[in-house]
């Protein structure tokens, strides 16, 4: 928000923030005080770090899920965060695009790989809920062609018993399937409104605070607290998943990188909300 806000958009704010870290102390949806561990990633020392923490991870289950935020995320608007959360060291990552920009993506650990690397690796599993707008704003902006993605949006599609015609929300799925206590899914509600009052344009916000540092605390962990969740959920589906469907999936996550890099994509409209086709 801007500095000219009046007093009464500066009190909401305040009071936005007193909610987040309040609630705070609420959140833990994988039962472990080392999920508290939230780092911002804003040099190219720090990545580097971060790098080296990528090695050798299990793949089954994933041990990397991702997210992004930004201003129209897609090829005609920006990236200002990339999230990572990687499930053995239950570390989440917040990656600064906007001060590292390229660096983000061609700084080497000690065993040289690049995160670029990571996202382009087929034999590196990695967790998106909708990686359609993600990877078109990967590929537009840094060149990246994500491979070895797992969509979680279409995992939920793939366990339905009922309707396949439409994909569900990530809020949805995460208040549906995740069944967190009473205490925790209020304390994940009361984050995630709180972000959203700050960046939704139809309740006064800017999608420019994602890119506005340092970040604020609401934004910080509203950035932080889905990107969490997500093994969670992957966990959920797979339990529930055919081979059969498994194979559809990867499939159809294939096919959502490949249209993304398409040139006539379109990321926004009733279309995104279908099912692949033959799905339904």
């Amino acid at each position: 928000m801007s500095s000219s806000a009046s007093p009464e958009a500066n009190k909401a704010t305040d009071h936005l923030l007193a909610t987040v870290t309040q609630s705070l102390g609420a959140i833990s949806v994988n039962d472990d005080a080392a999920d508290d561990m939230i780092e911002m990633v804003d040099t190219a020392a720090a990545l580097s770090n971060m790098m080296d923490g990528l090695d050798g991870l299990p793949t089954q289950p994933p041990s990397l899920y991702f997210d992004l935020e930004g201003e129209s995320l897609s090829r005609h608007g920006s990236i200002s965060i990339l999230q990572l959360y990687v499930l053995p060291s239950k570390r989440t990552y917040l990656v600064d695009i906007v001060t590292l920009q390229h660096t983000a993506f061609s700084t080497r650990g000690k065993t040289g790989r690049t995160l670029k690397e990571v996202l382009e690796c087929d034999g590196t599993p990695k967790v998106f809920f909708d990686v359609r707008n993600d990877s078109d704003a990967l590929y537009s902006h840094f060149d990246i062609s994500l491979a070895g993605v797992q969509d979680l949006q279409l995992m939920e599609l793939a366990t339905r018993t009922f309707s396949k015609r439409c994909v569900n929300g990530l809020s949805k799925c995460i208040e549906r399937d995740v069944r967190l206590p009473a205490q925790e899914l209020a304390a994940w509600k009361a984050v995630k409104d709180a972000g959203v009052k700050l960046f939704a344009p139809e309740y006064g916000g800017s999608y420019s605070v994602f890119a506005k540092r340092p970040l604020s605390d609401a934004i910080r962990l509203y950035c932080a607290q889905d990107v969490r969740i997500l093994p969670r959920l992957w966990s959920h589906y797979r339990n529930r998943m055919s081979p059969a469907w498994a194979l559809r999936v990867r499939q159809a996550s294939k096919e959502r990188v490949a249209l993304s890099q398409t040139v006539n994509y379109n990321g926004k409209g009733r279309h995104m909300a279908l099912a692949p086709p033959g799905w339904y």
